[in-house]
C-alpha cells in the first residue's frame, strides 16, 4: 500500500524529539578504536537513538553502551551490498548474537539494477526474518545514487512486502547522499508501516529539520554535536519567544 505524501508535519518541540531521530554513525574505515570510543561517548552524552558501528567493533561497543539508553546497530553488506546472501545473513546473525539491536543492511544494488527482483526480495526477506527472530530493527539501505526512480520505487515496495522497519536513502559512501526529492518519492511509495531514514549529508540543524519535514523518522549523522547544540539554542529561543511579556 502506497502512502500519499503528507503536508507539513507537526513541529519538533523537545530536545528528545530531535535527538531520538539521530543514528550517530561510526562506520568510516579509517576510524581507530580510540575514535570509536570517543564517538560512543558522544552518543551516550547526547542521548541519540542509536550508535551505528562496523561489525568488527560490535563486541566492545555493546559493552560500552550497556545501560546508556542508546541502541547499538551494525552494518551488513556494507557499503556496496555486493556480498552473497549467505554472507549477509551470517554477518547479520553474528552481530545480533553479539548484541546488536539494529541492522542497516545494504540492498544488492547490482541485482536490483539487473532487475533480478526476486533475488533482492528473497535476500531481504531472510535478513528481515533474522532480525525479527531476535527482536531487532532492520533498516534497508537503497544507495539511491545508483538507482533510477523506477528502481527506487520497486525497492520501496519490496521493503514493504518483507516488512522492513526502515528504508534508508544511502550509505554515505556513494557519489551523492539523500535528496529531498528522493525522500518524498520513497515516502510516497512505501508502506506507511515502514519508516524513512536519510543518510549522506545531514550536517546542520536545518538539514535535520528538512528531512524530518520530508517524512524521516531517523537520519545518520557524524555532526551530531553541532546539530544538537544548535537545537538546544533553538529551543531556548523558542521558549523565550513563547513567554508572555509582563505588562508595565
Amino acid at each position: 500500500m502506497d502512502q500519499t505524501p503528507q503536508d507539513a508535519r507537526p513541529p519538533l518541540t523537545t530536545y528528545e524529539d530531535l535527538a531520538k531521530m539521530i543514528d550517530h554513525s561510526l562506520v568510516r574505515p579509517e576510524f581507530s578504536e580510540e575514535q570509536i570510543n570517543e564517538g560512543c561517548a558522544i552518543a551516550r552524552q547526547y542521548q541519540v537513538a542509536a550508535v551505528i558501528v562496523r561489525p568488527i567493533d560490535m563486541d566492545f561497543v555493546v559493552r560500552m553502551m550497556e545501560g546508556s539508553g542508546v541502541a547499538v546497530g551494525g552494518v551488513a553488506g556494507f557499503p556496496h551490498g555486493s556480498s552473497t546472501t549467505a554472507t549477509k545473513l551470517y554477518e547479520t546473525r553474528d552481530m545480533l548474537r553479539r548484541g546488536a539491536k539494529e541492522i542497516d543492511a545494504v540492498i544488492s544494488v547490482a541485482k536490483l539494477r539487473s532487475r533480478q527482483f526476486q533475488h533482492v526480495e528473497t535476500e531481504l526477506q531472510q535478513i528481515a526474518d533474522a532480525c525479527r527472530e531476535n527482536g531487532a530493527i532492520l533498516k534497508v539501505v537503497l544507495e539511491n545514487a545508483y538507482l533510477a526512480d523506477d528502481l527506487k520505487i520497486i525497492a520501496c515496495r519490496i521493503c514493504g512486502r518483507v516488512r522492513a522497519d526502515f528504508i534508508k536513502t544511502s550509505t554515505g559512501f556513494a557519489p551523492t547522499g539523500y535528496t529531498l526529492d528522493d525522500l518524498r518519492l520513497m515516502r510516497g511509495h512505501t508502506n506507511p508501516n515502514v519508516k524513512l531514514k536519510a543518510s549522506g549529508g545531514v550536517r546542520t540543524l536545518e538539514n535535520a529539520l528538512e528531512v524530518y519535514q520530508a517524512g524521516c523518522s531517523r537520519f545518520d549523522a557524524t555532526a551530531t554535536v553541532a546539530i544538537l547544540e544548535a537545537w538546544k539554542v533553538r529551543l531556548k529561543e523558542m521558549a523565550a519567544t513563547a513567554q508572555p511579556t509582563n505588562a508595565s
